[in-house]
């Protein structure tokens, strides 16, 4: 199993940036999965969640809105699509399949003028 994120960066409060997260190793299609962040000094926390089939999906309240995940099971890709940006979401972000926790390495997005 394996999930390299990647899309994170530099943005300006109010920008966009989309990330990706390629799956292998696994039936992904099978999995639900989720975005969790890490911001400097603090625990994970949960961002959004999305069934196997991708029609549903689950947010954090602070993200409510503003971001949107998806995922594209014929690339094996889920997605983090980030609009209205704040300094508050600066973290590192991690796709992670909730079966078992598996994780990737993490992208960082860093939210600053």
């Amino acid at each position: 199993v394996q999930l390299v994120e990647s899309g994170g960066g530099l943005v300006q409060p109010g920008g966009s940036l989309r990330l990706s997260c390629a799956a292998s190793g696994f039936m992904f299609s099978r999995y639900s999965m989720k975005w969790v962040r890490q911001a400097p000094g603090k625990g994970l926390e949960w961002v959004s969640t999305i069934n196997g089939g991708g029609d549903q999906a689950y947010y954090a309240y602070s993200v409510k809105d503003r971001f949107t995940i998806s995922r594209d099971n014929a690339e094996n890709t889920l997605y983090l699509q980030m609009n209205g940006l704040k300094p508050e979401d600066t973290a590192v972000y991690y796709c992670v399949r909730p079966f078992d926790d598996t994780r990737g390495q993490g992208t960082q997005v860093t939210v600053s003028s």
